[in-house]
């Protein structure tokens, strides 16, 4: 397979801004149920463009949240910067749940396609306030595993940036989310919040 696809076809700037961003956080990519496979974004991004990892995890086909959870933890505990976690589907769900139990390891999170917390027994885990870090929410009008509008309701919950990719389907592989360089715009656009905040936090002290 050809390698560094993914940086071929991004814009240049958006790959200056992320390498530079890369100085100062580490990606921490979360998969959702049975692992993304390798024709995934996150798998693609994984391989293609540098400066991301991926939790480890022995059971993906658990539906347990409180196994990515704990792997989400363990991962960090490896990390060389501040992180950004990347969660899709139960992934993204178990992304909030770290957060919001505070950990001063993650300083904010993109949230693409959550799963209906129900499928996975874990309605009663999942955070229903604002988290503490800025994070990010990619949402499709055709999601079969959560609703627009749930998913839109998760975004004003968490304080979200909510990000509309009309019909997407599940954003992965099968709808045809292979690359995705169009995610790492919003990811850069994240870490350019994240950035923003930080210097006014210092400049207020």
């Amino acid at each position: 397979m050809e390698q560094h696809v993914v940086r071929q076809l991004t814009h240049p700037d958006i790959l200056e801004a992320l390498d530079a961003h890369a100085e100062e956080f580490d990606f921490l990519l979360v998969p959702g149920f049975k692992n993304s496979g390798p024709e995934h974004w996150q798998s693609f991004w994984e391989r293609d463009v540098g400066g991301f990892n991926r939790i480890s995890q022995r059971r993906w086909d658990q539906r347990d949240i409180e196994l990515w959870i704990d792997a989400i933890s363990r991962s960090l505990s490896d990390c060389n910067h501040p992180a950004i976690l990347i969660g899709h589907s139960l992934g993204a769900l178990a992304s909030a749940c770290v957060i919001a139990q505070k950990n001063p390891d993650v300083v904010g999170a993109m949230f693409v396609a959550p799963a209906e917390p129900l499928r996975f027994e874990a309605e009663d885990r999942i955070p229903m306030e604002r988290l503490c870090v800025p994070t990010s929410l990619v949402a499709s009008h055709n999601d079969n595993l959560l609703r627009f509008s749930r998913a839109r309701h998760f975004a004003d919950t968490w304080g979200s940036d909510f990000v509309d990719l009309g019909e997407a389907g599940h954003i992965n592989s099968e709808a045809g989310f292979g690359r995705w360089p169009y995610g790492l715009t919003i990811l850069v656009e994240l870490c350019d919040r994240i950035k923003l905040e930080q210097e006014s936090l210092v400049s207020a002290v």
